[in-house]
């Protein structure tokens, strides 16, 4: 959707894509030999390399806006630990209610875990390349601040390799040629708490 929309969202006053994933995106890998789980598929396995895709994406679609000078943000976001139904919808039984039990207990409201969101969209201190999250334990909740995405999603090969592919198999292409418009500014990448 995003390529599909670069040509509406440089025509914006100070546009930006915010990639949404999550703190799991620590636990994936893209398995490029096995990208519909024909092999080996897990529930979990799969929703952590989806969002582990989305932090390659996010990171990748930053560097190629920087590097053509296209006034377009992308900002990562994830929300921590939302009570929603993502954690219970999947399992059944005893796991179903001690997660439900857990969101109770643990997790942040919905409307918490949507701050970063909201900050990462609508913040005027928000740079492209940042990554936005929870500044409590863990980064399971709390307020926006920044946060860092795990080490291995930062890769520029593994990104340029899943961004040529999804081109290829969406059959949409990015068109980050150069227009007569200012870059925008460099991004901080030292976690501190946002105001």
């Amino acid at each position: 959707m995003t390529g599909l929309l670069l040509e509406r969202l440089r025509a914006g006053s100070d546009p930006g894509v915010v990639t949404v994933t999550s703190t799991l995106h620590k636990n994936g890998a893209i398995h490029f030999d096995d990208l519909d789980g024909q092999r080996s598929y897990s529930p979990r396995g799969f929703y952590a390399q989806s969002k582990y895709a989305n932090v390659l994406f996010g990171i990748e679609l930053d560097r190629r806006l920087r590097a053509n000078a296209v006034p377009v943000l992308s900002l990562l976001v994830h929300p921590g630990y939302s009570a929603t139904n993502v954690q219970s919808s999947g399992p059944t039984g005893l796991l179903k209610a001690i997660l439900k039990l857990t969101n109770r207990l643990v997790a942040e409201d919905v409307e918490t875990g949507a701050l970063n969101q909201l900050y990462a969209a609508a913040s005027p201190h928000a740079q492209g390349g940042q990554f936005i999250g929870p500044d409590g334990r863990n980064e399971g909740k709390g307020h926006p601040t920044l946060v860092r995405p795990a080490a291995s999603a930062t890769d520029p090969e593994t990104a340029r390799r899943l961004w040529d592919l999804s081109e290829q198999l969406t059959g949409v292409r990015y068109d980050f040629a150069a227009r007569p418009t200012s870059p925008h500014g460099a991004a901080d990448p030292t976690p501190t708490a946002l105001r």
